[in-house]
């Protein structure tokens, strides 16, 4: 796995792309203004479907290693994507094409660093 990038527990704002097939089946990028969509935001390491969570595995496995700006492309296999599910057009065991965009992570307005960040244990 990679290493450095945002800490477990820090909350991180991130443009994606999903694609299943080459046709784009879910996008943050989609909308008015220059900038165009809204970005969605998680809890890294929070598990998936759960508050605070990203909505599937990937999101969480993508993000390590990467820092603001960066752009990954992953291919996600259905234990990291949807599992047994069947979602939209993406039909049960599909392997997705996921685009992540880290646009930020949050800053801790009292002590500073990231905001949630777990310390590492040694």
């Amino acid at each position: 796995g990679a290493t450095g990038g945002v800490p477990k527990g820090a909350r991180v704002a991130v443009h994606y792309d999903l694609k299943f097939r080459n046709i784009t089946i879910g996008t943050s990028r989609q909308g008015a203004g220059v900038t165009g969509g809204t970005p969605i935001g998680f809890n890294v390491g929070a598990k998936s479907g759960t508050p605070g969570g990203p909505f599937i595995p990937a999101f969480n496995e993508g993000i390590k290693g990467m820092g603001v700006g960066t752009v990954r492309r992953m291919i996600v296999p259905p234990e990291y994507a949807y599992g047994n599910l069947e979602v939209q057009e993406i039909p049960p065991g599909a392997t997705i094409t996921l685009d992540l965009e880290l646009l930020s992570v949050a800053k801790d307005p009292i002590r500073g660093g990231v905001a949630g960040a777990q310390q590492e244990e040694n």
